[in-house]
């Protein structure tokens, strides 16, 4: 069985963002303002436990620059066995729809997936709809919000998992090959060893692919800006919020509570 992730690299969680001149900085105190996306580390964890119970490979995917190099790095280092970093320039811009795309060239062209994973969302776009878009457009079963795989038949060409819904779980079984976005809830992911950060970092000077446009023979409009159908026409900070505070001064604490209730009470709050 071939799994494929797709992850993505984002800002630290801890990053501090700023707008200047209309564009989004970050920089991290911590030094790593750059990590994988922290959703996808549930993903890669889910296909690496999958990959131990029924055997076959996990293929990580990335699409962006080259600094996107890390997230598929830890991806190796957990335990995938290989990645693929989809970079070009014509590529950037990209919204969802023009993401989608170039995620599912990338999946074709692997040849024999069965099953990709996402995690939920990007920490940066908050979006959550790349992993349906991608489904949808390589005519897969498309299954959300997954907390549990609970079976795989390789065989049979079917899968059953139980989704979160806002009336409680939901199991379902679908056809192979399907699309899968998980959240937190579905596993704990492992640290990296050190062996293993060592051979992801082999594997990215050595073996790690990169391919362009012309590489999964995609249609220019259908990429980066010409095939987005989302424009960020302004990007602006908030303006700090202003306030005031009033110290209330008693005798006693129930004197004080009589008379924040009676502010309340003036203020319409109560």
């Amino acid at each position: 069985m071939h799994i494929a992730i797709c992850a993505k690299q984002t800002p630290s969680t801890t990053a501090v963002l700023a707008v200047e001149d209309g564009k989004v900085t970050w920089s991290d105190p911590g030094g790593s303002p750059d990590i994988a996306n922290p959703w996808d580390e549930y993903a890669i964890e889910e296909a690496i436990r999958l990959k131990e119970k029924h055997g076959g490979k996990v293929t990580a995917i990335s699409m962006g620059p080259e600094e996107a190099r890390e997230a598929l790095k830890t991806a190796i280092a957990m335990g995938c066995d290989e990645a693929v970093l989809v970079s070009d320039e014509a590529m950037k811009g990209s919204d969802t729809l023009a993401t989608s795309y170039v995620l599912a060239k990338a999946i074709e062209k692997l040849g024999d997936v069965d099953l990709v994973i996402f995690g939920r969302q990007a920490v940066d776009g908050d979006t959550g709809q790349t992993s349906m878009q991608v489904a949808r457009r390589l005519g897969w079963t498309p299954l959300s919000f997954v907390v549990a795989v609970d079976e795989v038949d390789a065989e049979g060409g079917t899968v059953t998992v139980t989704r979160a819904i806002e009336a409680g779980r939901q199991k379902v079984k679908g056809p192979l090959p399907a699309a899968l976005s998980v959240l937190k809830e579905i596993n704990e992911p492992r640290y990296p060893s050190f062996k293993g950060i060592r051979q992801a970092t082999k594997y990215m000077r050595r073996s790690l692919p990169i391919w362009a446009t012309a590489d999964l023979e995609a249609d220019s409009s259908k990429i980066g800006a010409a095939g987005s159908r989302v424009r960020w026409l302004q990007v602006y900070a908030l303006p700090p919020k202003e306030g005031e505070c009033t110290m209330i001064e008693a005798d006693s604490p129930e004197a004080a509570a009589a008379e924040l209730v009676d502010k309340l009470l003036e203020e319409k709050v109560l």
